[in-house]
């Protein structure tokens, strides 16, 4: 694969078809890329987070406990795990398996926020893009209470 394939692709994820192409180069050529086997472990719940995951093959299994149950949920490639731990540290909160040969991209905190510090205007659309995020949630979670309450 190419790449601007490698660059196309990642802009299949939501946060990251608002970046630049000049910040999307930067990301695909500096992300670790990382190979596990069926059965490897990414994380473990409880963990303190470093970063995030792009899944670009294979398939990874999340799981509320680590206790050998079935995944609660299946994550395909071009998806973004730990979204969150790109902007802060935080405690992971599920295990995340390998259900399969898979292949990611692991994306460091410190190298997510030196690409928003080199480029403004990505930086100013991934603000945008939390803020709305939270906004939603923040609804999400008062509408929950109301219909509960």
């Amino acid at each position: 694969m190419s790449a601007d394939d490698d660059i196309e692709n990642l802009t299949r994820i939501p946060l990251f078809a608002i970046f630049e192409t000049r910040a999307l180069r930067k990301l695909a050529f500096s992300s670790e890329t990382r190979l596990f086997r069926a059965g490897d472990t990414l994380f473990r719940k409880g963990e303190e987070s470093d970063g995030g995951y792009i899944l670009a093959m294979g398939s990874i299994g999340l799981l509320p406990h680590d206790d050998g149950a079935s995944p609660k949920h299946i994550v395909h490639p071009w998806a973004l795990i730990g979204e969150a731990a790109l902007v802060a540290p935080s405690l992971r909160p599920v295990t995340a398996r390998a259900m399969e040969p898979t292949t990611t991209l692991k994306i460091g905190r410190l190298l997510f926020h030196q690409i928003l510090e080199q480029h403004p205007a990505t930086a100013a659309r991934t603000r945008d893009f939390f803020r709305e995020r939270l906004i939603n949630f923040t609804r999400g979670a008062v509408s929950t209470l109301a219909r509960e309450g």
